[in-house]
């Protein structure tokens, strides 16, 4: 795709801004638009690499005229959609944003990409549409399964996937999905797992581990997953899903011992909480699509990787740190109100 103009929607986010920063290295003679409208886990600085290159605009997914006046007046090629809450703990709190952003979000990009006859739409989804695994089986989510949302957060991705494929049958859009596992890598906000335990780590507080510490998440570099869009964006079949993902599976306790292991922290930081409602047990993709069409597999090994992102939020305090009470969720209970006020 040489000489295009892309807009990526939650550029200004962890896995957008990633996205953005890796495009512009791969593909310089591309113009990218970083299209963001800055809620709390939304930080600008992510792109102070590439500020001289990237046009940054300060939009909301929902709003339908400012995002078709953006693709008109940029000319653009390819919507790259990542704009999404992200958070299951908030989702839980205030499911009303979740539906808000993800699938009414989804639709009217979808929606401003048909009128501004967008040539490409690519639609970031998750693994957790399709519920969760059995943590005794080997079992994994090939692309052919039944979506079966068990939260909020869920439930609202499942449904801007939805979108997406209506919008290829009913318009001819021509657009692809992609669901990833749980990523990690610099950059992400503080209220995700190994931020948030490397943080509290760092500063000897408790890394609080939900009750059910065996459950596993499937883990994914962040820059496995861009190579993963890149490959969609420039080989994939228009209406398809691929799945991206390690094969590489971890409970949360292996990660809070990980990551105290690599700060050389004491195991009695780990703390138990309560479980969140809802809470899935597991999560695992079947790669082999994309590995067998695409080509494409994760060359970042999960220890070594995990172990150079925690050395990453040590050396970069002054990025994490001004973020930390931004954080709408206090991952330590469901008794009572946990969330903070927005700031």
């Amino acid at each position: 795709m040489p000489g295009v103009n892309l807009l990526v929607t939650g550029g200004a986010g962890f896995i957008g801004s990633n996205f953005v920063l890796h495009w512009v290295q791969q593909h310089p003679d591309d113009h990218v638009v970083a299209y963001d409208v800055l809620t709390y886990a939304g930080n600008r600085a992510n792109l102070d690499p590439v500020a001289d290159t990237v046009t940054f605009v300060q939009g909301d997914v929902c709003d339908l005229d400012r995002a078709v006046a953006v693709l008109d007046r940029h000319r653009i090629d390819c919507v790259v959609h990542f704009a999404a809450e992200s958070h299951n703990s908030l989702a839980i709190l205030d499911p009303a944003r979740f539906f808000r952003t993800n699938v009414l979000g989804t639709q009217t990009m979808l929606e401003a990409t048909r009128r501004a006859e967008v040539p490409r739409f690519h639609h970031i989804s998750t693994c957790e549409v399709y519920g969760d695994l059995p943590l005794d089986t080997d079992e994994a989510f090939t692309e052919d399964h039944p979506y079966r949302p068990r939260t909020p957060y869920n439930a609202s991705k499942a449904g801007a996937d939805h979108a997406v494929r209506a919008y290829v049958e009913t318009f001819g859009l021509n657009a692809t999905i992609t669901n990833c596992s749980n990523n990690y890598g610099p950059l992400q906000f503080p209220e995700k797992v190994i931020p948030l335990f490397t943080a509290n780590a760092l500063d000897d507080r408790p890394l609080p581990l939900y009750a059910s510490t065996q459950n596993r998440r499937e883990w994914l570099h962040v820059i496995d997953h861009c190579r993963a869009i890149e490959a969609v964006l420039e080989r994939g079949r228009s209406g398809e899903t691929y799945h991206v993902g390690s094969g590489v599976e971890a409970s949360i306790e292996e990660i809070a011992d990980a990551v105290l292991d690599t700060l050389g922290k004491p195991s009695t930081l780990k703390t138990i909480v309560p479980d969140r409602p809802g809470h899935d047990r597991r999560y695992l993709l079947d790669t082999t699509k994309i590995r067998k069409e695409l080509g494409w597999e994760p060359t970042v090994e999960f220890r070594q990787g995990l172990a150079d992102t925690v050395r990453w939020y040590a050396a970069n305090r002054s990025w994490w740190e001004p973020l930390r009470d931004r954080a709408p969720v206090v991952e330590s209970g469901w008794a009572g109100d946990q969330r903070r006020a927005d700031r």
